[in-house]
């Protein structure tokens, strides 16, 4: 026995170190292990749990734009004292709840089991709608009910972080792309489809029916909020039922799926794989590229409204419906790309794509700004008479499907068309020509979603197998300040510069992060490569 553990026997030269028997046995059990990467069972309850993060996914976006067609009407009837300005921040609190509640909830899904932060978000989205479905009932100050109605909602959707450090922590790294285009492709189609429930709602008309005995309004506008509610009450029932916390390393082999120290100690392999540090200016210059890319997006989806009244002299409903149906398209084709990006990230590599995705962007936005000498008809009828109405930068800070609520009624007089005088850059800017929109659009549209899968993807495998939660709170809370501020540079430098200027900073902005990623392009890589045990063709 004591040859067992002295080490292999001194061979002769030029021959194989020759191994005692229990020492040759007990690497090959060794080396058996190590090929068994998980067994069939465990696959298929961890891709289980992944499809439930994925259905979450979905349900926090529709929870989003749902009811975004019907907040102004709803908020007039209940509450007349409401402005335009007010619904600004109703549209607003969303973000701004999402971008407080990401780091918590991350933080809390990193020291305990991720089914707890997930039905807690999950059960406050269920109550916030519920409260959006009563707002009609106080007597006075309807308004501020529904402001924290949709700010809660919000709060609930930043489990978005934990559904990505979990599908992160699930996934190998081969695997890890395909997961997160497949979550993004889920976000996007519930931003898409969210508007769609809506208007099959409509059908139920202003009045409804009303249960008194909960003192419960069914009508167009609450319809879609208990809607959503039924199905986060699905989703939590589906978490409880389906849901398991699973856990594997960057080459796919079984981990303890634990979130809190007590018993990573307890799960051999895990500390030795997450030993090492992670490259924080990787991380950084992550997150600012990735705000980057929702701000640009953001300042996209804002402007079409404004940027097609004052160009193509749309009116409102010309401009909402005509931008609707593009924005449709666009969000199509962001679905098909992240079905395609998954498989072309295998042949070139995620830092190649992320690089080809800014480009595009770029491209996008310098195809806007204007040339030639055709100015835009210019909306002369302002100065006779103030008081017509005109898109207000509030309303600017609103999505487009949101206005289309605010219409005038039929019998409204004629509305001026044109770009107003009053924004004095209408007189000497050219316009930009259709075919210059939809070619942005177009590429927008496909440089987006690339963007948007990339920064995920490479964000997860630079943080390895440490916990993520905290760090993708982080990266959602950046997406949610973007969305925040986009609106607001397109109020401010559009409405006083005019789109030489919004365009030409988007562009300078994009450029930076082009530079910013050749600088730390060679530090984007997976944790495991950094540190050696993986080959980088391998990821």
């Amino acid at each position: 026995m004591a040859a067992a553990f002295s080490g292999p026997e001194v061979a002769a030269e030029g021959q194989e170190p020759l191994l005692s028997p229990g020492v040759a046995e007990e690497e090959e059990e060794e080396a058996a292990s190590r090929d068994v990467v998980e067994t069939e069972e465990h696959y298929k309850s961890r891709w289980r749990s992944i499809w439930i993060m994925y259905l979450t996914m979905f349900l926090s976006s529709v929870g989003f734009s749902i009811v975004i067609m019907s907040v102004w009407p709803y908020l007039q009837e209940i509450d007349p004292t409401a402005d335009a300005s007010f619904l600004g921040w109703i549209i607003a609190s969303y973000s701004i709840g999402q971008m407080v509640a990401s780091p918590l909830f991350g933080l809390w899904s990193n020291y305990r089991p991720r089914r707890e932060p997930l039905v807690i978000s999950t059960a406050i989205s269920v109550a916030a709608n519920c409260l959006y479905a009563y707002v009609h009932i106080p007597h006075s100050h309807n308004k501020y009910y529904m402001l924290t109605a949709r700010a809660l909602v919000g709060f609930g959707a930043g489990n978005v972080a934990v559904v990505r450090s979990y599908i992160a922590g699930a996934t190998s790294l081969t695997e890890r792309t395909s997961a997160m285009a497949n979550t993004s492709a889920c976000q996007a189609v519930g931003f898409i489809l969210g508007p769609v429930f809506q208007t099959c709602f409509t059908l139920i008309g202003e009045e409804g029916v009303t249960w008194k005995l909960i003192h419960l309004q069914l009508n167009m506008y609450t319809a879609p909020v208990l809607f959503g509610a039924l199905l986060g009450v699905i989703n939590i029932i589906l978490i409880f039922a389906i849901f398991r916390e699973h856990r594997v390393d960057d080459m796919g082999r079984q981990c303890k799926s634990v979130n809190f120290e007590g018993e990573v100690a307890e799960s051999g392999g895990l500390d030795q794989d997450a030993e090492g540090n992670i490259d924080h200016v990787a991380v950084v210059a992550l997150n600012f590229l990735f705000f980057v890319i929702l701000f640009v997006f953001a300042v996209f989806e804002t402007i079409a409204t404004p940027l097609t009244m004052d160009m193509y002299s749309w009116t409102r409903k010309e401009a909402v419906f005509y931008n609707g149906i593009i924005l449709s398209v666009v969000g199509i084709e962001s679905v098909i790309v992240f079905m395609v990006v998954k498989m072309l990230a295998k042949k070139t590599g995620e830092r190649a794509i992320l690089h080809g995705g800014l480009l595009i962007v770029l491209v996008g936005f310098f195809i806007l700004l204007p040339w030639g000498k055709k100015l835009p008809n210019i909306q002369w009828q302002e100065i006779k008479n103030n008081s017509i109405p005109r898109t207000t930068p509030t309303e600017m800070l609103m999505p487009l499907w949101s206005l289309q609520a605010m219409q005038p009624p039929s019998n409204h007089t004629a509305e001026p068309v044109g770009c107003p005088v009053t924004q004095s850059w209408c007189l000497n800017t050219p316009v930009i020509y259709l075919a210059q929109y939809i070619s942005s659009d177009i590429l927008i549209g496909l440089g987006y979603p690339v963007c948007n899968v990339m920064s995920y993807t490479l964000y997860s495998k630079i943080l390895g197998p440490k916990p993520q939660g905290v760090y993708m709170g982080w990266l959602t809370a950046s997406g949610s300040g973007a969305r925040i501020l986009g609106p607001v540079f397109v109020s401010q430098i559009y409405t006083h510069l005019g789109p030489r200027w919004a365009f030409s900073l988007i562009c300078g902005v994009v450029v930076v992060s082009l530079l910013l990623l050749e600088i730390v392009y060679k530090r984007l890589i997976a944790f495991s490569v950094r540190y050696g045990r993986m080959q980088e063709e391998n990821c």
